[in-house]
């Protein structure tokens, strides 16, 4: 569904940055944006037949420039998330559209809130074992290779810097993304790729679910 003209409208808005430029491609721009929306329908289609899916949401051209020091009215990409049945079931599937080898498919929790964030820590000093089963899967490792995110660089309050899994407690996001050559975000069987890692990074949002729905003594809290 996505195309090479797509991509080089991408390209086109990168080198052309303005409100001018943008307003006098708009038709090509509400296009695109189209088969994004489409792109983005069938997706949640086929995930709606393996997972709970609540809905999925495409963020907006337009840069929030008020802190930022490049002003740049637009983004130079298209990306949306795809979201989960709430409260049982956690976690969010992410894809971005970008020319130049720059295209994402993932997820994970970009901001856990302190509650969330204290209970995964407290788990993971308890038994990280589950979660260095999933992320070292053949699968999951070949698909999306190490954890990303934020981290301190030291233990957090109350936890020992001498844990086993202080290399897990110090995350403050946990995020698994791959990017995607163009080639592969044109191609016919796209959308199979992106099913494909979304369903290899499920058993991790449904470990972290059954954390986040339970207390540390792995009561249920819903």
């Amino acid at each position: 569904m996505i195309t090479e003209e797509l991509f080089q409208y991408l390209k086109d808005l990168g080198e052309n940055n303005n409100r001018e430029w943008f307003n006098e491609n708009k038709p090509t721009y509400q296009k695109h944006h189209k088969t994004v929306k489409e792109l983005f329908q069938s997706v949640q289609d086929e995930l709606s037949q393996t997972d709970q899916i609540d809905g999925h949401k495409i963020y907006r051209i337009y840069r929030d420039v008020r802190f930022s020091k490049d002003k740049s009215p637009y983004k130079k990409h298209f990306s949306g998330y795809f979201s989960r049945v709430k409260p049982m079931l956690r976690g969010g599937y992410y894809l971005h559209i970008e020319p130049g080898d720059k295209s994402i498919v993932g997820g994970g929790f970009y901001g856990p809130n302190a509650d969330d964030l204290k209970r995964i820590r407290e788990e993971l000093s308890y038994d990280a074992t589950e979660l260095r089963e999933i992320m070292n899967a053949p699968s999951f490792k070949a698909f999306y290779g190490d954890m990303y995110g934020d981290e301190l660089k030291s233990a957090p309050r109350g936890f020992d810097k001498n844990d086993p899994a202080i290399d897990l407690i110090r995350k403050k996001q946990f995020i698994f993304f791959r990017t995607l050559k163009d080639e592969e975000v044109i191609a016919p069987d796209f959308i199979e790729t992106v099913m494909k890692g979304f369903i290899e990074i499920r058993p991790f949002f449904d470990y972290m679910s059954n954390i986040l729905t339970t207390d540390s003594n792995g009561e249920p809290l819903f």
